[in-house]
């Protein structure tokens, strides 16, 4: 985790307002003042040690926190498991996957497995191995990359107070990174061709290929005809 730690009351906090108190992470980040990646971080490294609440009352902060964080210099040595970083690599292309998850997957597997920041560590060093990606040069009006953009948003109905879950339609030129977006109640075939009108209509044209990366690994490229989708850009 990036950042100075907070103190060993603050974590405990964290953990009993989770565990105890049922509190989501943005409640827990409300009530603590702590960032919502270090509350997601702190209980991801408490869960893969065993921890939850009650925190037993013979183990003391600095027992806590030793069994938390690798101590400062510590280094996991040859013998530890290696993960497979080409795996790792591509399952974090997925929506919603991220190194947190691929760790806690890592010790679940191997419980004498890297701590979580030397994980990170030892990805980025791989991943700085990878050959360089080929730059593509993009031309004006010539290609527009669209996809759903991660996870959802929630969105609150003032007069209910309800909330709903709605998906990010996200849609860019390749030359000027100009970009569209839009949020929509579901993906489905009538929200998504629904987008790109809207988004056509807001650019004021249509670009010669619509490229599309809605499949992990490949790209889908849809060509327009402006005979058939009005002016070019």
């Amino acid at each position: 985790m990036a950042g100075k730690r907070v103190s060993m009351r603050k974590i405990r906090e964290v953990l009993r307002l989770t565990h105890e108190l049922g509190l989501s992470v943005r409640q827990v980040r409300e009530a603590t003042g702590v960032g919502k990646t270090a509350v997601s971080e702190y209980v991801a490294r408490a869960k893969v040690i065993g921890i939850t609440w009650p925190i037993p009352a013979e183990l003391s902060d600095g027992e806590l926190e030793g069994r938390l964080f690798v101590p400062a210099g510590f280094h996991d040595g040859p013998t530890k498991p290696v993960p497979d970083w080409a795996k790792v690599h591509e399952e974090l292309k997925r929506r919603g996957v991220s190194l947190m998850i691929l760790w806690e997957e890592h010790r679940a597997e191997c419980v004498d497995g890297h701590g979580y920041s030397h994980f990170c560590e030892l990805y980025s060093q791989w991943r700085k191995r990878l050959s360089p990606t080929m730059r593509q040069t993009h031309l004006a009006g010539d290609k527009l990359f669209v996809d759903w953009a991660g996870d959802t948003i929630p969105v609150i109905d003032p007069m209910t107070g309800e909330v709903h879950e709605v998906h990010l339609f996200v849609a860019a030129l390749g030359a000027s990174s100009y970009t569209y977006a839009e949020a929509r109640w579901t993906e489905t075939l009538s929200d998504w061709c629904g987008a790109h009108v809207n988004a056509l209509d807001f650019l004021g044209g249509v670009p010669k290929a619509t490229v599309l990366d809605y499949v992990p690994g490949h790209i889908i490229v849809i060509t327009c005809r402006s005979a058939l989708c009005g002016g070019a850009l």
